[in-house]
């Protein structure tokens, strides 16, 4: 991805301690293996050629891999080295999960915490990896969406939106340049997404917005920009159709960016091509003249998912409407209970879903499809996950 130019560090982020005893011993092994040489109070070590050591150290965690950036300039250079960090991305298998929540400092307005997804099922407080804390003047923050390892953010700073692009694995952060501000009319979103093109091994933030003058009055048409990390400027896109969008944050998933949209008097999936930056519509699974209440958009693994009432359905080929499957229902859950999405299915059939209860707030709940059990998990309303990876966000 280039250099780190104009990419800030991230001083308001609190990382858990870097050694322990097993990562200390790790590293004098690797260490002792790698860089050795023999002499004669040393043992002769196997001799391990060059090349194979990015393959060696692509499969640790990131955490490791940021403290053997120490170990020498070569390890340094390469860890640090962005053909390296993409090649990390294959063996990703650690996921991170980001609350957002409202923060009890009174110097600010909100936090996001970072935990391993694993940590849900034990006490979270003890697995804070990172911490990214905004100001009062931040009135309003949320998350647009993650990509290989980059949180992408929305916030309103003193009325006007801003978007963010943040690593915690890394700490490494980056604010987008303002969107387009003419005759000092004020943008109002009304949706956004992020996401990676493959073709040019970028990076991407789409935002749909409406202008507001200083009355607060609409002005002109509804407008559709993009934006490309490193090119520090918006772009608008001419030909996207104006949809009414029934959530406004966008699903990523096999190079474009997904919206759930009501159109004619039905719903259907709005579909924006990051590589050729245009846009499709999606049919949803057939269900006959109703369908079954409430259903939402989603990503379950690298698969276009929806909910429709208790079933979760996915699309197994992409754009291929007649590869909707239907993977599951939830069977068991109490009849007051709605699913509002499905973020993770782990081992032995449990499954990471968040619901609400009728005239209730939202709740993390962990199912275990097995048994028909559940429980609720302590993670705040809004979260994001993504996978653990050495990606900058900055060019």
């Amino acid at each position: 991805m280039g250099s780190d130019k104009g990419c800030k560090a991230n001083y308001n982020v609190v990382s858990s301690p870097l050694t322990t005893e097993e990562t200390i011993s790790t590293k004098r092994r690797l260490t002792a293996t790698l860089t050795t040489s023999p002499s004669v109070n040393v043992p002769v070590l196997p001799t391990i050629p060059f090349d194979l050591i990015p393959e060696i150290l692509c499969r640790l965690s990131v955490k490791l891999l940021m403290q053997f950036r120490c170990v020498c300039k070569s390890w340094n250079s390469l860890i640090t080295d962005s053909k390296f960090a993409k090649n990390l991305l294959s063996f990703a298998t650690a996921r991170l999960v980001h609350s957002l929540a409202k923060s009890s400092d009174p110097l600010h307005n909100y936090v996001i915490k970072t935990y391993p997804l694993d940590s849900v099922f034990s006490d979270l407080t003890t697995h804070v990896i990172a911490q990214l804390e905004y100001h009062p003047n931040d009135h309003y923050v949320s998350f647009v969406g993650s990509c290989n390892g980059i949180i992408c953010l929305f916030k309103y700073y003193r009325g006007f939106p801003t978007l963010q692009l943040w690593n915690p694995s890394i700490r490494k952060f980056k604010e987008l340049p303002p969107i387009e501000n003419q005759q000092n009319l004020r943008p109002v979103l009304r949706m956004y997404g992020f996401g990676y093109d493959v073709d040019t091994n970028n990076y991407k933030v789409l935002v749909g917005a409406h202008l507001l003058d200083s009355s607060g009055n609409f002005v002109g048409k509804h407008k559709v920009m993009v934006y490309t990390l490193g090119s520090n400027a918006w772009k608008s896109i001419q030909k996207f159709p104006i949809y009414s969008v029934v959530h406004q944050r966008g699903k990523f998933v096999s190079g474009t960016i997904n919206w759930l949209v009501y159109k004619e008097s039905q719903h259907c999936i709005a579909s924006f091509d990051l590589g050729n930056e245009s846009s499709q519509e999606v049919s949803l699974p057939d269900f006959g003249e109703v369908y079954p209440y409430p259903f939402r958009l989603g990503v379950l693994g690298d698969c276009l998912c929806m909910v429709f009432g208790h079933d979760v359905w996915v699309m197994k080929e992409y754009g291929n409407t007649r590869s909707w499957t239907k993977l599951f229902t939830i069977s068991y859950l109490p009849i007051t209970y709605f699913i509002i999405d499905v973020v993770n299915i782990f081992e032995e059939n449990q499954v990471l879903l968040k619901c609400r209860e009728e005239y209730g707030t939202p709740k993390w709940i962990i199912y275990n499809s097995k048994n028909g059990t559940f429980e609720i998990t302590q993670l705040e309303n809004t979260l994001q996950v993504c996978v653990e990876s050495l990606i900058s966000p900055c060019c």
